[in-house]
């Protein structure tokens, strides 16, 4: 299974997804670890089996076992904390944002990968799960590092067009089983 498989997967009506996803993955100016623990984090958080399925092996096949388990933990504690501080955020009574979170969040500081590139994931994956707080949290910390706009642009164009392959091919599973 591969990055070509999915595009092929993909149906003619959605054609500007199949081409931004050979464009976003394939034509990447990022670094293969910061590239495939992106893609790796994001189909993860797509929530889409067809997605990952498709794209894991890839990934894995580009990422040392380190930074794919990171990418892996990425995705995983993103998942509650882009619900959590997502709320806190929403919520109209603000003494919520004062309260001790309470929750172990450990793999942050000690990812097992450059801080930066789990920082980049971790963004990709606020990306798809609409966390705004999360996203300005994560871009001041890449900004700080010295990473440019279109980089970090680059990480969600990925999540974006992950998300969008992800939810049509899903749809299209659904249809097809009816």
């Amino acid at each position: 299974m591969s990055l070509d498989s999915l595009k092929s997967a993909v149906p003619d009506y959605a054609k500007d997804l199949k081409l931004n996803l050979g464009s976003v993955i394939g034509n990447s100016d990022l670094p293969a670890q910061q590239l495939w623990g992106t893609v790796l984090a994001t189909a993860i958080a797509s929530r889409s089996p067809i997605v990952l399925r498709e794209l894991e092996p890839e990934a894995k096949a580009n990422l040392s076992p380190e930074a794919y388990t990171a990418a892996k933990s990425a995705a995983a504690i993103m998942a509650m904390n882009n619900v959590f501080y997502r709320t806190r955020h929403l919520l109209s009574d603000h003494e919520y944002g004062t309260l001790r979170a309470g929750l172990r969040m450990n793999v942050i500081g000690n990812p097992g990968v450059d801080k930066v590139d789990f920082e980049l994931w971790s963004f990709a994956v606020s990306a798809i799960n609409g966390c705004g707080m999360c996203l300005d949290s994560h871009e001041q910390v890449l900004r700080k590092a010295g990473l440019d706009r279109e980089t970090i642009q680059e990480a969600f164009k990925i999540a974006a067009v992950v998300e969008a392959v992800g939810a049509t091919l899903d749809a299209e599973a659904v249809l097809a089983a009816q």
